[in-house]
């Protein structure tokens, strides 16, 4: 898996940290960003296999992110996770539209974010 890069997006650099340790010591390359407009342009950049993003962000956004992830050809068809502050929901049509992958609840354990990242590149190779 280390040839696999995830793009972790949140403003809160705690949780982008804590995520980046449980990735890397899994074996995948990891990018980080504090807000959407840095993230877009790593992600225009480097191309990751997986974006996790949160959905409050300032300067740009997760669903900002998304939007416009989804308009360029190399990162049309990334996954995304999306982090989210309990409270805070997208309803089913959105998210199918955006083709977010899943949603993570905060908060949440180093555990669950490396078995959502396992679940949901298994996915897409599937």
């Amino acid at each position: 898996m280390a040839d696999r890069k995830i793009l972790v997006v949140d403003d809160e650099i705690h949780i982008v940290q804590v995520i980046a340790i449980k990735l890397r010591n899994n074996g995948f390359e990891v990018l980080t960003a504090e807000n959407g407009a840095q993230a877009l342009d790593i992600a225009k950049k480097y191309k990751p296999d997986l974006v996790i993003t949160d959905y409050q962000m300032p300067v740009m956004t997760g669903i900002e992110l998304i939007e416009n992830l989804r308009q360029i050809e190399d990162t049309a068809e990334t996954p995304v996770i999306m982090l989210t502050a309990r409270g805070f929901a997208i309803d089913e049509e959105r998210k199918n539209e955006l083709s977010i992958a899943t949603f993570l609840s905060k908060p949440f354990s180093p555990r669950e974010v490396l078995q959502c990242v396992g679940d949901v590149l298994q996915q897409v190779s599937a």
